[in-house]
Parts: C-alpha cells; structure tokens; sequence
C-alpha cells in the first residue's frame, strides 16, 4: 500500500524537483520510504508503506533488462501463485514482493494481466523503449488514480489530486458543475471531479498515453446473473469468505480489524480473528454501538479497543478530512473513519474492514423498497405523479419523501441510497443551477443495461458502480491513508463476487429483512443477535449537534462566508438551518452537505481571488 504520483512532459526534460514536490503532498501514504524514477519526459514517484517483502519491495521497480519501470498501489492477494506460474514460464524475479508479479505479469500477457490479477490496484507502467506509459485500476475501484492531460500536452497522474498542485503546468480551476451532482449524491460521482480537466479513472479501467495520444478502456464490468432457484447458499458464502480473508491477511506485518455492532464486520472478524479491533463510539446513547462490538469481541474472544468521539473533535477534524478527501464528501461517517484510522494506526499497519458486503449480498435498508408499500405502485401513474409534486413544494416532513420518491417508477429514479437534494431544491438554493447534467443520468445506463433481472439485482448494479467508488472506497482509502494505513477489503474479492453475482433474489432481501443469505452463512460463527441485527450504516450524531447552539453558529459562520454567497442564496441557507435548530425540519443531511462543500472549498481555494 502507499501512494504514486507522475507525469510525461509535453515539453522537455522531467524536473525531479516537481516530482519531489508532489510525493511531498501524498507522503502520509507512504511514511516508509520514497523512490523516484526519471526518464527524458517521464517521471514516476511512489511512497512507500511496506506490508510485503519489508526490505526487497522498493519501489519504483524494473524488471531484468530496465525496459519497464513500475509504481504501484495496492496489493496483489494471488501473487504467490502467479509467481510461481511467471517462473515456469522462464521469468526470473528478484524480490518476493506482490509487486513484482505486474512487470513479469505485463511482460508475459500484456493487459491480459489485468483479469489475473486478485486484488486491489493502482499502478503506473513506463515502458521505456517505447515512450509509452500504461495505467490500470482494479475492478471495484478500492484504489484511486487520478490523471489530467493539461493545456500544453503534458500528462498528470497520482493517487490524490493534491499532487498535481506543485506541477507548473496544472491550472487549478473549480469545475462548478460538479456541485449540482455532488448537492444530490453527497459525493463527486462519475468520471470528472470538482478540479476542472482532473479525471479519475473509473473502476475495472486502463489508460495508455502514448506519443501524446490519450486514450482510455474497460477491461471489467459488474455482470451480475442471479440463479433462478433459491437453494441454499450459506455454506457457499462461508467457504468463499473464509478463503478470500485467508488471502488478504498475507502480510509480513499484524493485521488488525474494525469490529461495529453490523454483521459485516462481525462476520471478518469471526473468520479472521485479526490481532485486535478497533471501534468507534460517542457520548449519544442512541448511535453508540461500542457495548454490541465489546459484547461480540469477548465472544470472539479478540481483543478490542474502543475510541470515542466528543462533538469538539469531530468539527474540529472536518477540514483535515476534507482536504484528505480531494473532493467534498457529506458522508459524516468519514469522520468517524478518520478517527477509527489513527487509532489503529498508532500501532498496526494492516487493518481488515467490512465494505463492499451490502452491495455484493443486498444489505441496505432501501432495497426492501420494491417489497413495501405495494398497493401504492398501483395507484394510476398520473395521481403518483401530482402527489410527488405537491410533497416536493411542501416543506420537509414525516412521509413526504415517500411520495416524491414513488411518484416514479425506481428504474426512473434511482442512482444511489442517498439521493439528497431535489432538482427543485437545488434551484432554490444555488445561485446558478444549469441541470445539464443530472445524477439520474449517470444510472440510467446501468438500468438499461440490467433490462430483465430483478428489482433488487439492478440497484446493487448502480451502488457496485457508482455509489460504492465514489462514496464508500473513496472514504476508507483517504480516511486510511491519511494515517499511513492499509485497509483490506475482504468482501471485494474476485471469488466473493463471482458466488455474490449468482445469488437469486430470494437470497438477498423482502420486505423485512436484508443481507438474508449473507446472514445465515455469519450464523454459522456469531451469535444469533449479531447474524440477525438490522442495518445501522455507520450512525454519527450531527443531527442532534447542529440542534445545538454552539456547533449550529459554527455552520451558521461559514454560511455567511463570501464562498456560501458566490453559490447559494444565503437567505436560504439561513431558513434551512434554522428550522432544523428549532425542530421544525430535519434538515441535517442538507445542511451537513453545503456545509462540507464550503469547508472542502476554503481548503482548496480559500486563498484565491473570487
């Protein structure tokens, strides 16, 4: 694990300077050590946390005649065996890192390498005969890269955006129209970002620059294909789970866990028995979930540390956690991950976590939707309609949110568990509010391309694709990172997906129960509560503290800012937070939204002229 940061010059020699400058901006992902690699026009960097082949690992790393230079991100779970199949086939290798595996693994099977691989990545490959550089990201996008072709020609790539500031040839600028999206999804979706020309490159795709040419592919997609008998399936989970953790606890270094009161992380932990785990917990009674964890730990019989967060840390942390994330994030529960991080990280390396498991196995409470409220589908589409208007024209209460929501079919209107903000409601807000691009446009393939299956089976295709990159990965590598922290993602496993995509809708969720085959197969190993606790998400109090006076006049400040009134009509800002303060609305997650955007903004461009 660690972080790369690089570019191919448009014009002249690469200045080891600049390279030095941008390793300097992403050092807290790699605190063990740095390499840098120059080449005429190119310039490859790389921090280093060694988990692998602690003293052979060094990166970046060439295979035997120099031709090919290489700096990569992630880990690579299979590379034993591949090590050994590259050895028959003639390769000589001179480390025993995972690393090593891409250069003779690209050698030997050009971006036929990339289906092989099991893991999570990120990397960079210059071949140096033939001025070429390739790009490639894993399949569920659990390591970020980034890249910009800037206005002169030369090409920018890294793990965190942040990097490209200390090239002279990048010209930071806000790309505005991101904001709609982001006000709607809480998070940055798709393949452009809030930095206008800074693209990610999306999950299960590669990228090839090439004399100034830049061209991009997919070398993987979800394909889920649900069976069509129900039949029993936890002893099939269990067997595929328990390999899959078996793979991602190879490391030359302990490997801790998170430990929540969900059946995720429980199940990671039962199977994984990590050295300790670690768990968040608050003052509120009502989202401490640290007594189901230490109940569940002595059960395991694992050892268990608890961290708990006061309100004054938390808003304390927002901008850290905001300038880590690259881009504004209004998932309160990243805060959590940042404190749950620097805890572990005070003394392990290594951490297992539970994502992934509620896109793969059905886990998230909206996917009982399709099974509820029935009779209401069948009301004509034209009375469904008229009350979705009117409830959208009303202000926020008990109930109303249903009716916008079933005022259209789900497969006109779901692009993630999250939607947030009206198109009417960010009108109302922003000062300028284009529409040209809206989020249901970025789901609207997925739905298309999941014609004829299941209800359920076509949301997890739009979470595995958007909401599970742009939200949930994106959260635990910064939030990990930022720690000098590897987190392991045992859920997004080739193997766990292959068996996950085959689940037929009987074993995902009904009307009352989710994650239904992925909790019998944890009842095998967890206590009957822990297998059977409903979902909680990752619960964070900020409801009730913007309630309070002290921590609202905090948000009330930065929505007088000069950043809130060059986007949002102030005047609303002000009404939105203080019927919330009064418990007229809950408008938490609207204000909680704006709210990281301006302090993501005063950490990016708060010194810049307006």
């Amino acid at each position: 694990m660690c972080g790369i940061a690089g570019f191919i010059n448009a014009r002249g020699c690469a200045d080891g300077a600049v390279l030095q400058a941008m390793l300097r901006r992403i050092a807290h992902r790699g605190p063990d050590g740095q390499g840098v690699f120059l080449d005429g026009a190119a310039a490859l960097g790389h921090r280093r946390l060694a988990v692998i082949d602690l003293e052979g690992g060094p990166q970046p790393m060439f295979n035997e005649d120099g031709r090919l230079a290489l700096v990569f991100n992630g880990e690579i779970y299979n590379y034993r065996a591949l090590t050994r199949e590259l050895t028959a086939a003639g390769h000589a290798f001179a480390t025993r890192s995972d690393s090593e595996v891409l250069l003779h693994g690209w050698e030997q099977w050009g971006r036929g390498l990339l289906p092989r691989l099991r893991g999570m990545f990120a990397f960079a490959l210059w071949d140096r005969q033939d001025g070429a550089l390739f790009c490639a990201r894993d399949a569920f996008g659990v390591k970020p890269l980034y890249y910009c072709q800037t206005a002169e020609g030369t090409l920018l790539f890294a793990s965190e955006i942040k990097a490209f500031l200390d090239h002279p040839a990048f010209e930071k600028r806000l790309n505005t129209a991101q904001l709609e999206l982001y006000l709607s999804c809480q998070y940055s979706p798709g393949a452009d970002t809030f930095f206008c020309g800074v693209k990610k490159l999306l999950p299960g795709h590669w990228l090839e620059w090439r004399g100034g040419r830049l061209r991009t592919g997919r070398w993987w997609a979800p394909d889920l294909a649900p069976a069509r008998s129900p039949g029993r399936w936890d002893g099939a989970i269990d067997a595929v789970l328990r390999d899959s953790v078996a793979a991602h606890k190879v490391a030359d270094v302990e490997v801790a866990g998170f430990l929540s009161g969900g059946v995720d992380s429980a199940c990671l932990t039962a199977l994984g028995r990590p050295a300790r785990c670690y768990t968040i917990g608050y003052a509120e009674p009502g989202y401490d979930e640290t007594a189901e964890a230490a109940a569940l730990a002595r059960a395991l019989g694992v050892e268990h540390r608890v961290r708990h967060i006061t309100p004054e840390e938390f808003w304390a942390a927002l901008p850290a956690v905001q300038y880590h994330m690259d881009e504004p994030l209004a998932d309160a529960a990243a805060v959590a991950l940042y404190f749950l991080n620097q805890e572990a990280a005070r003394e392990y390396k290594v951490c297992l976590s539970g994502e992934g498991a509620d896109e793969l196995f059905a886990g998230y409470n909206i996917y009982r939707e399709p099974f509820t409220a029935r009779w209401y589908d069948r009301l004509p589409a034209a009375l469904r309609r008229g009350l979705g208007a009117l409830a959208a024209r009303l202000p926020a209460a008990p109930g109303l949110r249903f009716l916008v929501r079933r005022a259209r079919p789900l497969c006109r209107r779901y692009y993630g568990n999250t939607a947030l903000m009206t198109e009417r409601e960010k009108r109302r807000l922003l000062r300028s509010c284009r529409g040209r691009v809206q989020p249901f446009d970025l789901a609207r393939p997925l739905w298309q391309a999941s014609e004829g299956l299941d209800t359920v089976t076509r949301m997890q295709l739009c979470d595995l694709s958007l909401w599970l990159p742009g939200d949930i990965l994106l959260k635990a590598d910064k939030m990990s990172m930022a720690h000098g922290l590897e987190l392991r993602v045992p859920f997004l496993d080739r193997e766990v997906f292959a068996l996950a995509r085959r689940l037929p809708a009987a074993a995902k969720a009904d009307a009352r129960h989710t994650k239904k085959a992925l909790r019998a197969a944890a009842a095998r190993h967890l206590p009957d509560a822990s297998a059977r606790r409903p979902k909680r998400g990752f619960p964070v109090p900020v409801r009730d503290w913007l309630r309070r006076p002290v921590w609202a006049s905090r948000v009330q400040e930065a929505f007088h800012s000069p950043a809130a009134a060059r986007f949002f009509d102030v005047r609303r800002l002000d009404r939105l937070l203080a019927r919330h303060l009064h418990r007229r609305q809950d408008n938490w997650r609207q204000i909680y939204c704006i709210y990281c955007f301006l302090v993501w903004y005063d950490q990016f461009f708060g010194g810049d002229p307006a």
